[in-house]
C-alpha cells in the first residue's frame, strides 16, 4: 500500500487494472498482426514484431511516430484503410485503437477518488473496436486485396486468436462502462448501427 493509493477508491483501481490488461492485449495483437504482415513490419524497420511491440507500449505510451501524421484515435485507424498509405498499415491499426481507448480513459494511465471517467466514452470506444474489426476483415483495396491479414484464409485452418482478443479488448470497455455508469449514476446512450457502412463514434 502506497501513500498516493489511500487517494484511490475501488473503481479507480479497477479503471487501472481493466487499461492496463487492455493495453496488454493491443501489444499481443500488435505482435500477431505482423507475423501475419511481415511487409508491414519493414516500413518500421525493425527486425521482429516483439521488437516493434515494445518499442510502442513498453515505457512511453504516446506514438509519436512521423508516418501517423500526428493522428489519433479514429483517425489514426483509418489510416490503415486508406489507398495511398505507405506507411506502416499495423502500426497504424493498432497505435489507433490504442490511443482511443487511452482517450476514453481521459488519457490517464492511473486514477484518483477527484478523476471522474465517462461511461459514454467507454461505451463508444468498445463500438468503434467492432467497427474497426470489422474493416479489418473487410475492407480491400483497388485490387481487392484486404489492407491487413487477420482471420486465416478460406485455404487455411481456423484462426479465432484474433478474435478472442479482440472480444476481451471489447468486454473490458463494455465492463468499464457499466461499472462507471453504475458508481456514477450516468446513463449510456446505446447506438445501434449495422457494421457496414458505420461511422466512428465520438470519443
Amino acid at each position: 500500500m502506497r501513500m498516493r493509493d489511500l487517494a484511490k477508491s475501488d473503481v479507480d483501481m479497477v479503471s487501472a487494472l481493466h487499461l492496463r490488461q487492455t493495453l496488454v492485449q493491443l501489444k499481443a495483437l500488435m505482435e500477431k498482426l505482423y507475423r501475419r504482415n511481415p511487409n508491414q513490419l519493414k516500413r518500421s524497420g525493425k527486425l521482429t514484431p516483439g521488437e516493434m511491440a515494445a518499442e510502442v507500449f513498453d515505457g512511453r505510451v504516446s506514438w509519436d511516430y512521423k508516418q501517423l501524421q500526428g493522428k489519433r484515435g479514429t483517425a489514426c485507424i483509418q489510416l490503415a484503410f486508406q489507398e495511398t498509405y505507405t506507411g506502416d498499415r499495423v502500426l497504424a491499426f493498432v497505435a489507433g485503437l490504442a490511443s482511443m481507448v487511452l482517450e476514453a480513459y481521459n488519457n490517464k494511465m492511473e486514477f484518483f477518488v477527484i478523476d471522474e471517467l465517462d461511461p459514454q466514452k467507454l461505451y463508444n470506444s468498445a463500438r468503434n473496436v467492432e467497427i474497426a474489426v470489422w474493416k479489418l476483415s473487410n475492407d480491400r483495396d483497388a485490387n481487392g486485396q484486404l489492407f491487413l491479414l487477420s482471420n486465416s484464409a478460406l485455404d487455411e485452418p481456423r484462426n479465432l486468436s484474433f478474435e478472442r482478443l479482440f472480444g476481451k479488448v471489447i468486454a473490458h470497455q463494455d465492463m468499464m462502462a457499466r461499472i462507471i455508469s453504475g458508481s456514477t449514476n450516468r446513463t449510456i446512450r446505446h447506438v445501434i448501427q449495422r457494421l457496414m457502412g458505420a461511422v466512428f463514434l465520438p470519443i
